[in-house]
């Protein structure tokens, strides 16, 4: 029996993230782990969508017991030196976050990057980047029969708007808490405790 078009969909924005995690660096997963263990401090940031994802991360990284800050919020403290800013940026040059990156690195904090293009003004100044979106043959071929209905018309867009940006790299972000649970030897049920209860 046929799937339906939204199951079609998930199944397909899947096999791509699978080629995307599979060509995902494992120097540069461990270069952003060591950021994120040795700073004072974390901060994190994103523009629209992938500012969602930014929250997303910072709630998760305040359940592993990490002191994380949320950039722009009214509880936010100053950046000091040894504090890590974590910038999510499929472009890596949004004018926004580009130049708070920049401030930081002034300050004498660390960047680390989330992005589909190391070679971007955010790129350029940042201690570690994940890079989470190939653009290699592997990528294509994983939305080739996709490519193919959207030529006959069965569809009008895979991913609108960076949206498989955003979805994987909120899929790397939860691995990354796994990890990040075994190297600080932190329990889900530690997690639990520091989970919101007064909602």
């Amino acid at each position: 029996m046929a799937e339906h078009p939204v199951q079609d969909m998930m199944h397909l924005m899947a096999s791509k993230i699978s080629v995307i995690a599979q060509n995902i660096s494992e120097n540069e997963i461990e270069r952003f782990i060591e950021e994120i263990i040795n700073a004072k401090r974390i901060y994190v940031i994103g523009a629209g969508r992938s500012g969602l994802v930014a929250k997303a991360f910072a709630m998760r990284l305040m359940h592993l017991g990490l002191t994380c800050y949320v950039v722009g919020e009214t509880i936010t403290p100053a950046m000091r030196q040894h504090d890590v800013i974590i910038v999510f940026s499929g472009s890596g040059k949004t004018k926004t976050v580009a130049d708070i990156a920049e401030t930081a690195k002034e300050i004498g904090g660390k960047i680390a990057l989330i992005t589909s293009n190391p070679d971007s003004p955010i790129g350029r100044i940042s201690d570690a980047i994940v890079m989470i979106e190939s653009q290699r043959d592997e990528v294509a071929d994983a939305s080739r029969e996709f490519e193919i209905r959207q030529m006959m018309g069965e569809h009008k867009s895979f991913a609108p708007l960076g949206t498989i940006f955003e979805t994987a790299a909120m899929v790397f972000a939860d691995a990354l808490v796994s990890r990040l649970m075994e190297i600080t030897k932190t329990e889900e049920q530690d997690l639990k405790q520091r989970h919101a209860n007064i909602e």
